[in-house]
């Protein structure tokens, strides 16, 4: 008799479904990532961002942040927001949320309480770090309002953030790559007035796309 149940437990067992474990999409081989971000070091870091995204572009993007100034913004993605939920982050065709935003490089999103950062497809081979510094930026914009003191905030907190990147991961200084350019205009702007918001505030507010924004937002003042 025991050695009856015995068996059925066995074909039960056999019978019952596997279910794999999920895994982020891969790196793009055409994109060149620091030595230490193996395929084990980003399964392993997948679980901690697996609410956040399916790109292991995004998951090494997140991990460079820690450690420097972009750490509040990568900890605001995994849920310490003004939302309370993780920040979804995807590589989205940005006309298809309104054919004016085509060409924006990434545009962070609400939809009911829960908080989106959407990055033009065209990144999607851009160096993990310009990605990092990118999302650093984004994550700053966790409500449906927006100021030109937001904006000065955010493009000043991408600069530091690509600056001490790049000093940690000379490789993903690819200077023909569309996003390290836009990292790197922001840098020298950040480098001009000598570490200071200052040339990136006139930048902003001569944006045409920022035309029409309010000075301050709830938590951004008038300060620089």
């Amino acid at each position: 008799m025991k050695k009856l149940l015995l068996v059925i437990l066995c074909l039960t067992m056999l019978n019952l479904p596997v279910f794999a474990t999920k895994k982020p999409y891969p790196v793009p081989p055409s994109v060149k990532v620091p030595a230490k971000f193996t395929d084990e070091y980003v399964a392993n870091a997948y679980e901690e961002y697996k609410k956040v995204t399916d790109e292991s572009l995004i998951v090494i993007a997140l991990e460079m942040l820690k450690g420097t100034d972009g750490d509040f913004s990568r900890k605001a993605i995994l849920g310490y927001n003004l939302s309370g939920y993780p920040i979804k982050i995807k590589f989205k065709d940005l006309a298809s949320l309104n054919k004016s935003y085509a060409n924006f490089d990434a545009v962070g999103w609400k939809k009911k309480k829960k908080l989106f950062i959407y990055i033009n497809p065209k990144h999607q081979y851009a160096p993990p770090a310009a990605i990092a510094a990118l999302l650093s930026h984004e994550a700053l914009h966790q409500d449906e309002y927006n100021s030109l003191s937001e904006e000065t905030y955010a493009w000043t907190m991408e600069a530091v953030v690509w600056s001490d990147l790049v000093d940690i991961y000379p490789e993903c200084n690819v200077e023909s790559d569309p996003l390290v350019k836009r990292e790197n205009t922001l840098k020298k702007l950040f480098e001009k007035g000598s570490h200071s918001p200052k040339y990136i505030k006139k930048a902003v507010y001569q944006n045409k796309g920022y035309q029409g924004l309010p000075l301050t937002s709830p938590g951004f003042k008038e300060k620089f």
